[in-house]
């Protein structure tokens, strides 16, 4: 038992590091490096995949804090659970980065800081894809710094259902159930989620108040609290042995209490309601597959007087045809219109897109161009090509090559009309050899939108001319160390720069992460996982607060009572570390955690 559950954690680490194995890699697929299902091992991209069992075995709580354990990837929030929390992959923030969620849109027309990832919660997550790097040549506009794919879990043969329990700091609860059956041609599955905390107040004292260092509830501060239930269901019907329809429908409704960076404030509430629906018909026979997609994103959100109501209707249609075994060929076309329903705004984008992967013996090429013609914008032509090479079993070398645009959302024009598309161009290098790999990467956005300092209550933002460089390093391993023991480490030098050649905000120059895990008892996995935040600044050009230089750690326990039934406890901030990521905005002290799941 112990070695079988041995393996399948290796499996889950090596999955998220790209790690190259014939053996293993051969049998993982991805599908958001190329809009379509790929062996890892054939992908050319830098790609990095969280597993369901690496999910299960930290017992993370939200989408934002997954990430956060990925090399190249920092999270800065406002507060406590659910409180805004901006992701940055290799420099690049939020807004420039698409957000999808079994490849629906979730970033919000209207929104001003990108997707609103801290209500997404983990429970229902099969898998997390991330591809570094511009991928409009693939997805289109938005996603200049990379993709993130969260994939939910399906339904599997036979009946199968879950029940979950947790409970911890601040008053927090956790409930989890999900049902699913899938017999001849028919599934279907529910899920449902609810996490509620009183949580703790978002603002605390910025550097240099003479408070500052005491947490909240040393001030007597205004605790901000959290709910969130979130609903999933999914159904699918094989017409034929060649075609199926699926639907999916997700519902996020939450609140939660806010501070401004500040002060506290006693009735600041935030009210959240997104839905998200998706219905796809495929037709699959021998060595082609055609797809046809309708989607809707629909994001409500009412804070004080201010309501904000927008949605995203996408079409696409797309055509898969394998030849000469492993080469894979893909053209299609797909339309999006975005609307703030609220101001009646919109524009709409229509698109065609064409991606190509071949492989000869050692060697993988992959090549896409897409063409976007917006109403609001000029038209866009974008693209990506790559290369990989694999000398040998644990040898191999990749590059890859993209150019991104990320469009003002309509949050964006609302303030200033004026505004244009942001254009990007990155590159990457990556050698991996036995377990360990190192990359070289490099952004450079022309015409980065940014907010106008400064300018509130008469907001207003501006196309910053000249070009913004974001470059570095990403060195990682990962490796059983021992037969019972893995380990994995990264470590992320990064140099990102303005127009002026000034240091952007909230990047850190250095990061660290590790994290060990130890399967030596019978039933028993512990777990330790660490970072260190490097010199990190709350504005540009290294003025404001200094946010990093810091490490904060994290334990977790695992057992199994029986192959149903596991138990689990957890401790955040072990050190009860005090620290900011955001000047005036609050991070946890120590918290405990502990939960039973029962499934059948």
């Amino acid at each position: 038992m112990k070695k079988i559950v041995n393996l399948s954690i290796a499996t889950a680490l090596f999955i998220a590091t790209n790690t190259y194995a014939e053996d293993d890699l051969g049998m993982i697929t991805i599908s958001s490096a190329t809009k379509s299902t790929q062996s890892l091992q054939n992908v050319t991209s830098n790609v990095e995949v969280i597993s369901n069992i690496e999910l299960e075995e930290k017992h993370v709580q939200t989408v934002s804090e997954a990430l956060n354990s990925l090399a190249g990837i920092s999270i800065s929030g406002n507060g406590g659970l659910g409180q805004r929390d901006s992701l940055f992959i290799r420099g690049v923030d939020t807004k420039r980065i698409l957000i999808l969620v079994d490849g629906i849109r979730y970033n919000e027309p209207t929104g001003l800081s990108g997707a609103p990832l801290a209500q997404l919660m983990i429970d229902d997550v099969e898998r997390i894809e991330v591809v570094k790097g511009a991928q409009s040549g693939i997805w289109g506009a938005d996603a200049s710094g990379g993709v993130v794919n969260i994939i939910t879990k399906k339904a599997k043969d036979g009946v199968h259902g879950s029940l979950l329990a947790e409970a911890g700091s601040f008053n927090t609860k956790k409930y989890n159930a999900s049902l699913s059956a899938k017999k001849g041609k028919y599934s279907f599955k529910i899920d449902a989620n609810k996490i509620t905390t009183d949580g703790y107040s978002a603002y605390e004292p910025k550097q240099g108040s003479a408070d500052y260092g005491k947490r909240g509830k040393d001030l007597g501060l205004e605790k901000d609290g959290y709910e969130n239930m979130t609903y999933t269901l999914q159904s699918a019907v094989n017409l034929t042995d060649n075609d199926t329809v699926d639907l999916l429908y997700k519902n996020i409704d939450a609140q939660y209490d806010y501070d401004s960076s500040t002060g506290d404030n006693l009735i600041n509430k935030s009210f959240i309601n997104h839905y998200f629906k998706a219905l796809n018909y495929t037709h699959t026979v021998d060595n082609y597959s055609m797809k046809l997609t309708a989607s809707q994103s629909r994001f409500d959100r009412k804070q004080d007087t201010f309501y904000a109501q927008s949605k995203v209707n996408e079409f696409s249609l797309q055509n898969d045809i394998k030849y000469n075994s492993e080469d894979i060929f893909i053209f299609g076309l797909n339309k999006q219109n975005f609307e703030d329903t609220e101001n009646k705004q919109k524009y709409q984008t229509s698109a065609l897109f064409i991606s190509n992967l071949n492989k000869f013996d050692k060697l993988v090429l992959s090549e896409t161009l897409r063409y976007d013609n917006n109403n609001a914008f000029d038209e866009k032509v974008t693209g990506k090509f790559g290369v990989k090479y694999n000398f040998q079993e644990e040898f191999y070398l990749s590059t890859n090559y993209g150019t991104a645009y990320n469009a003002p959302t309509l949050g964006n024009l609302s303030y200033t009309s004026t505004l244009k598309p942001e254009t990007t161009k990155s590159y990457d290098i990556s050698v991996y050899f036995n377990k360990f790999k190192a990359t070289y990467f490099r952004s450079d956005i022309t015409d980065m939108i940014q907010y106008v300092a400064g300018s509130w209550p008469n907001t207003a933002y501006e196309n910053l001319s000249g070009k913004s460089k974001l470059k570095g390093y990403e060195f990682e391993y990962k490796n059983d160390i021992m037969q019972d023991t893995l380990i994995s480490l990264n470590y992320v030098i990064l140099d990102a720069r303005n127009n002026n050649d000034e240091k952007l905000a909230r990047r850190a120059k250095k990061s660290f992460k590790a994290s060990i895990d130890y399967y030596g008892f019978d039933k028993l996995h512990l777990g330790l996982n660490a970072q260190y935040v490097g010199t990190r600044y709350d504005k540009d050009d290294e003025e404001g607060a200094q946010t990093g230089r810091y490490t904060i750690a994290n334990v977790v326990a695992n057992y199994d009572i029986t192959k149903n039934l596991k138990i689990y406890g957890k401790v955040d901030n072990i050190t009860d570390k005090y620290y900011q990521t955001s000047d005036g905005y609050a991070t946890s002290a120590r918290a405990y955690y502990a939960g039973v799941k029962v499934s059948f």
